[in-house]
């Protein structure tokens, strides 16, 4: 616990998981080499229990109490000729996901059905699926097996498909499914009331012509008549990965590339992702709101808005408020254990 906490540290001042910028800041009397050394063995030999991890974060935003959207979606980079290949299951909240699960993929290229029902599965097995009002995926997560197995396990989802899929018209006519939305002018919406096959799997199928003139088409598991507003959820899993990435922690600096220890390594960032968004909506719900542009959208994210303020309060030398910093602290703990805490004044 204390080498991974020194390793939190030193993420948020360095901005990077990149192992070599780490040992740089990490906290310690060692010299640099030893502390490096320390952090490889961290990850090259040390347990840990990614139920646990999954298990506090869901505590940490109080998702074992509410309902809420899956959001399922791949991110890689290549560093050299190597691929970094990760499948991710995260929560939908407040514009951007919350990272639960993930499962690197040795290999290039998209998940199979097998891959992506193996982690709804460990989700399931340890929050069950009581609480899930739906998944959300993109294009690439489509396909008879997966589909069927998400159907057969009644879990709601919201899919896009492609527009060159094929269906049936209602007069049983074989055709591709973007010519049952064709007659659709930009912006306008159309949710066929009765279901139709794709491939062998019954689903409902809604429509939106975008301003490009392109159609998005989602597949969903019953009639929903906003099916296409809820679809538009699944961009907080894009807005995580920005978060990991350019945006936040630099993941596709790593040098770290072994299966095992880029899926050890996430749980780093992660960490640091959801302390920073849980002391943005603190300090924007309670200190100080985010400040709204002229054209309606906020200054900063949430995300960004709690980072700056851990970092502000770590490393700013004229900074002598103890008791913000145990603020910002008690931030990581489960919602359940902070009861009562959004509802104090400034500090």
């Amino acid at each position: 616990m204390n080498c991974f906490v020194g390793m939190l540290i030193a993420l948020m001042t360095v901005g990077t998981v990149n192992l070599t910028q780490l040992a740089l800041f990490f906290p310690s009397r060692a010299l640099i080499a030893s502390r490096y050394r320390r952090i490889q063995r961290f990850f090259s030999h040390h347990w840990l229990d990614y139920n646990e991890v999954a298990s506090f974060v869901m505590k940490l935003f109080g998702f074992t109490e509410n309902d809420f959207y899956l959001s399922l979606d791949r991110t890689n980079w290549k560093w050299g000729k190597i691929n970094i290949n990760l499948l991710v299951l995260a929560v939908v909240y407040k514009g951007a996901a919350i990272p639960v699960y993930w499962l690197p993929l040795n290999k290039r290229g998209n998940s199979n059905w097998r891959e992506r029902i193996a982690l709804m599965k460990r989700f399931i097995g340890q929050f069950g699926q009581n609480h899930i009002k739906g998944l959300l995926a993109d294009r690439e997560f489509i396909g008879d097996k997966w589909i069927g197995w998400l159907i057969q396990e009644e879990i709601p989802f919201t899919i896009r498909i492609r527009n060159n899929s094929y269906t049936f018209n209602s007069r049983g006519e074989k055709i591709r499914v973007d010519r049952l939305f064709q007659s659709l002018k930009v912006g306008e919406t159309l949710t066929l009331t009765d279901s139709r096959l794709l491939g062998v799997c019954p689903v409902y199928l809604s429509g939106l012509r975008l301003s490009d003139g392109q159609l998005l088409i989602v597949a969903t598991s019953s009639f929903h008549q906003n099916a296409i507003e809820v679809y538009g959820l699944r961009w907080e899993i894009e807005t995580l990965f920005g978060c990991l990435k350019g945006r936040g922690f630099n993941l596709e600096e790593t040098r770290v590339v072994g299966y095992l220890r880029i899926k050890k390594l996430l749980v780093l960032p992660v960490i640091a992702f959801c302390w920073s968004h849980k002391v943005g909506e603190w300090k924007n719900n309670s200190v100080l709101p985010i400040k709204t542009k002229t054209h309606q959208r906020p200054a900063q994210s949430i995300f960004r808005y709690g980072l700056d303020c851990i970092r502000s309060e770590l490393f700013n030398t004229f900074s002598q408020s103890k008791k913000l910093m145990k603020k910002l602290i008690s931030l990581l703990r489960p919602s359940s254990e902070n009861k009562g805490f959004y509802s104090e004044q400034s500090t």
